[in-house]
């Protein structure tokens, strides 16, 4: 089922997301696991083609080193299988703003409370958690939690404050690409962290805003931004300006 939450900033901005369905997050899930059962295979044909290509293996007479090297072997391999598995979910989410190849496929991504995007440790202990849950009847606890949160949280999104949106990426207007496009980050140096995060939100969510809306909004965020800009904008309105910013010297 499909659920929306609003979210405010510390600046009174309020945004709308749209929760992921259970089916969706679900179906991206599947999507992953498939990648990752393939990229699984393809290492261990790779593994066995190297052992076959290299028949001559010197014999190792000692028990003792033989224990070493077993075990050796044994935690590279459950390390490979964690980081392939697990780590895996950690990296994409971290460095793709949320997105698995699953989700970015099924339109939908992580952000915390607050719709900010997930950050390293957000991502560590949701998927740490999810080692608990697909050892619980594969997931089956996840399904009963995201059906029973009023967020659809699974338990790794509510040990690590998170949830599932749908990405709903910003229409470009026709007259943008019209705009200069010279403009480099010097421009925007000292805008904040937290003034681009605004930036980057209201670019995204834009398109789903009522007129008023988006004006009343684009004139708050382009109040703390524009003071910090090192080029005068004043040919474009507040709406053109975050947008124009988010497309290019912020992105």
């Amino acid at each position: 089922m499909e659920r929306s939450i609003d979210v405010a900033t510390g600046e009174s901005v309020a945004f709308s997301y749209e929760l992921a369905g259970l089916g969706s997050r679900f179906l991206a899930v599947f999507i992953d696991l498939t990648i990752q059962i393939f990229v699984l295979i393809a290492a261990v044909l790779l593994l066995a083609w190297v052992v076959s290509a290299f028949p001559n293996k010197p014999h190792v007479s000692s028990p003792q080193l033989q224990k070493i090297a077993s075990a050796i072997v044994e935690g590279v391999f459950i390390f490979a299988l964690f980081m392939l598995f697990f780590g895996y979910f950690i990296l994409f989410e971290w460095l793709w703003q949320g997105r698995t190849p699953g989700k970015r496929l099924l339109g939908i991504r992580v952000v915390r409370d607050g719709g900010f995007p997930v950050d390293l440790i957000s991502s560590v202990i949701r998927n740490v958690v999810r080692i608990l849950e697909a050892a619980l009847g594969f997931y089956a606890i996840s399904a009963v939690s995201a059906l029973l949160s009023p967020l659809n949280r699974r338990l790794g999104d509510l040990a690590a404050g998170t949830i599932v949106v749908r990405d709903q990426r910003y229409e470009r207007d026709r007259a943008l690409p019209l705009i200069n496009r010279s403009y480099e980050d010097p421009v925007v140096r000292e805008v904040g962290a937290r003034e681009r995060e605004l930036v980057r939100r209201y670019a995204e969510r834009r398109a789903s805003l009522s007129s008023e809306s988006r004006l009343r909004l684009a004139a708050t965020i382009a109040a703390s931004v524009r003071p910090k800009l090192t080029a005068s904008f004043d040919h474009l309105d507040d709406d053109a300006l975050l947008v124009f910013l988010a497309e290019n010297a912020l992105s």
